[in-house]
This record gives structure tokens, C-alpha cells and sequence, in this order.
């Protein structure tokens, strides 16, 4: 067994898609707080969309000014690390939700801060059910790519 750079590739990608996990249920959770009315639209997008003010507050992170959304920027992160590591396949399989996000991004509503729901339409029901609707399919390939990335970090180890 060797340690090669595609084994940490898969070990961090392991750790990070298990986080990703848990904000994809946390997704789900909040927009189902919004269609059963738990939560107020401001509220919930003001959890959901990082604003500077928020962030002023945390002293200790000043990169989170520039994280405005961690889970893009993750995905895009994995995407260069297996690029780096010339796991092709791999890639090939993140490539499609990294351009989903990119087009997620650059077609998001026009507002004063830098995040993707704007609270006077997010009570649309075609909304509201479009981004439930993303927050399941964005666990769906976490959970598949956990399993992927698992496979493939115990194939690298072992084969080396």
C-alpha cells in the first residue's frame, strides 16, 4: 500500500463531501421550514444567504468574506484536486453539478448581497419546489459520490 496524492485527493474529498451532505440536509430542512410556514421568507434567507454583516461578527475567519458560498466553492475545489491528481474519470463524474453551479450562480436574482435566494420570490410555490427539489438531487449525488469517493480511495491505496 502506497500513499499517493490520489489517495489524499479521495481521503479529503471523503471528508469534505460528508460535510456537503450535511449542508444539503440542511437545505432541505429550511426550505421545508419555508413551505410549511415554521419561518418567515426573510428570515430564511438571511440564514441561507451569507451577508457581510454576519460575518463582520466572526473575528477569527476573515476568509469567510470571500466564502460567500462554501459549497461551490468545495465542488470546484474536488474538481482541481482530481485534475491535479489526473483522476479523469472522476472528474468527468463532478463536472456536470460544477457546471450546474457555475450556471446557478451567474443566473442568480439581482440583489444587494451575494447570495442566491431573494425573499420576495422564494415563497413562489414554482420556486419553492424547484429548490427543494435541488436540495434532494444535490443529496442524491453527495451520498453517491461519498460511496464513489470511499471506493475509490481504498482501489488507489490498495492498488499502489
Amino acid at each position: 500500500m502506497a500513499f499517493t496524492f490520489a489517495a489524499f485527493c479521495y481521503m479529503l474529498a471523503l471528508l469534505l463531501t460528508a460535510a456537503l451532505i450535511f449542508f444539503a440536509i440542511w437545505h432541505i430542512i429550511a426550505f421545508d421550514e419555508l413551505k410549511t410556514d415554521y419561518k418567515n421568507p426573510i428570515d430564511q434567507c438571511n440564514t441561507l444567504n451569507p451577508t457581510v454583516e454576519k460575518v463582520k461578527k466572526i473575528k477569527r475567519i476573515k476568509i469567510a468574506l470571500k466564502l460567500v458560498l462554501p459549497e461551490y466553492l468545495i465542488h470546484f475545489f474536488f474538481c482541481v484536486m482530481f485534475f491535479c491528481a489526473a483522476e479523469w474519470l472522476t472528474l468527468c463524474l463532478n463536472m456536470p453539478l460544477l457546471a450546474y453551479h457555475v450556471w446557478r450562480y451567474m443566473s442568480r436574482p439581482v440583489m444587494s448581497c451575494p447570495g442566491l435566494y431573494d425573499p420576495t420570490t422564494i415563497m413562489n410555490a414554482d420556486i419553492l419546489a424547484y429548490c427543494q427539489k435541488e436540495g434532494w438531487c444535490k443529496l442524491a449525488f453527495y451520498l453517491l459520490s461519498f460511496f464513489y469517493y470511499l471506493y475509490g480511495m481504498i482501489y488507489v491505496l490498495v492498488s499502489s
